[in-house]
């Protein structure tokens, strides 16, 4: 039995969680909710928590301090910012056991790509779930057709610093065969890929705001 199951149009608060903290929250809108997958979105002006100084390598563009983020996660000392999604409508597709999520990024043109998160499986909680961003990505095309690795050397430093324990780091290696084997046979979300390719956030729909004791 699941732990808890949310209602379509439910804003639910997604958390990337380590050593029992807060790490990052974003507050997103429930499409569907199924024992098989969890479907959320999000929008341009939806609430977040980042950390300080990932914030900060946003807003500076600054490549110099890529890798300090994970210094401080590594340490278990950071602090957390409050911001706003920004740029992109995004639609979130999580099976409850997997080790990645898949998203698509949509712009005022149209989905413009799919990206797989690799991360912890989620844990529901009351407000929403929990996992774990594993650092490295698969950027795929709109049209699924081309694909890229991406922050490999993310992945590797924060293997290097411990964050990623070696049984972690099997259990990504062997979601990353998974998600190239259904980009080939076209099967889970990519089964759809038409539908979802045609999906917008409902300009009637309320920005998604974090509740209060998020963090």
């Amino acid at each position: 039995m699941r732990e808890q199951s949310f209602g379509s149009g439910e804003t639910v608060v997604r958390r990337d969680m380590h050593r029992g903290r807060v790490w990052s929250a974003q507050a997103q809108r429930v499409i569907t909710d199924t024992k098989d997958v969890l479907v959320t979105a999000c929008a341009p002006g939806a609430e977040v928590l980042w950390p300080a100084l990932y914030a900060r390598t946003r807003t500076e563009n600054n490549a110099t301090l890529r890798m300090a983020p994970f210094d401080e996660l590594a340490s278990g000392e950071w602090e957390l910012t409050t911001a706003r999604w920004q740029e992109t409508e995004l639609l979130l597709w999580k099976p409850p056991e997997a080790w990645f999520s898949i998203n698509a990024f949509y712009t005022a043109a149209g989905l413009r790509n799919w990206y797989v998160n690799f991360e912890r499986p989620m844990r529901r909680t009351r407000a929403g779930f929990d996992t774990f961003d594993l650092a490295v990505d698969l950027v795929i095309g709109p049209g699924l057709d081309r694909f890229a690795w991406k922050d490999e050397d993310e992945y590797a430093h924060v293997r290097r610093l411990g964050v990623i324990t070696d049984a972690e780091h099997q259990e990504v290696e062997a979601a990353r065969g998974q998600v190239l084997a259904m980009l080939a046979d076209r099967t889970g979300v990519f089964a759809t890929a038409e539908l979802w390719a045609s999906w917008r956030w409902e300009p009637g729909w309320p920005t998604p705001r974090l509740p209060s004791a998020t963090a």
